[in-house]
């Protein structure tokens, strides 16, 4: 394990390209547009969006837009979610959630937390809602569903759970971070989650166990990190944003370069 800290300015945001891709298809936003480019490179539709696009999700020729809101408002700068056909970009239904994944089908699963919301509801391709859970984070599609919760509470009751049907809540281990970042799901179903500067494994049956104490947090301190895992050719790359308790616009990148062995 190799552990370096490089000092500057606050990180740059989103990657530039597609908000999904999925067979081809790509689907592209920017401030009050969306678009779709086909899998021969066309572009297929534009339509106007009310907001910012942050994320999308695509699934059995229907597509999930996530979008941030260009004023502040009662819910902050939360936007609609959209849900459209991918083959023309027609509206099929306006739902509400910060969060979402695509769970086959043309279904999906829609996510909201806080102003007392800490909930999932799964949609089918009309934008019914079809089951919900009294749970939200980082949601992981695989053997069932699995998620991540992000509660932004302190002390935190975040876990790593599995939904099940009927709005049932399979709960896994208790997380420290109240927002840990999105996990990263290796080929065997294990999760790896970090979690407050700790490296967590959870497997399919939510069982876990610490692989590395990379930079533990205290509570107090948690709020001043962002974390991020990425998988590499050689392993997996773990990195903390560290913002100076003083300094205005001043961060340290922590990133420790690990390697993966037998996963």
């Amino acid at each position: 394990m190799h552990h370096h800290r490089t000092p500057g300015g606050r990180p740059q945001g989103r990657p530039e390209g597609p908000l999904a891709r999925r067979d081809g298809w790509e689907v592209h936003g920017r401030d009050g547009e969306l678009s779709c480019v086909d899998p021969s490179g066309l572009v297929r539709w534009r339509q106007p969006c009310p907001g910012r696009p942050n994320a999308a999700h695509i699934s059995a020729g229907r597509v999930l837009v996530t979008t941030d809101s260009f004023e502040y408002t009662t819910r902050g700068h939360l936007g609609p979610a959209l849900l459209l056909d991918l083959a023309d970009g027609a509206p099929v239904a306006e739902l509400r959630g910060e969060r979402g994944a695509a769970v086959g089908g043309g279904r999906f699963v829609l996510g909201l937390e806080g102003y007392g919301a800490f909930d999932t509801w799964a949609h089918d391709r009309d934008g019914a809602v079809v089951d919900s859970w009294r749970s939200y984070g980082h949601y992981v599609v695989g053997d069932g569903l699995r998620v991540v919760e992000t509660d932004r509470r302190r002390p935190t009751g975040s876990r790593v759970v599995r939904l099940l049907p009927g709005g049932a809540v399979e709960r896994g281990p208790l997380l420290t971070d109240p927002q840990a970042p999105e996990p990263l799901a290796l080929p065997d179903g294990t999760l790896l989650v970090l979690d407050a500067g700790v490296l967590r494994a959870v497997g399919r049956e939510l069982d876990d166990a610490v692989l590395a104490e990379l930079l533990p947090l205290a509570p107090e301190e948690q709020h001043r990190f962002t974390g991020g895992l990425r998988r590499t050719a050689e392993g997996l790359n773990a990195t903390l944003v560290e913002r100076h308790p003083t300094r205005m616009g001043s961060y340290t990148t922590h990133t420790w370069v690990l390697g993966l062995v037998g996963l």
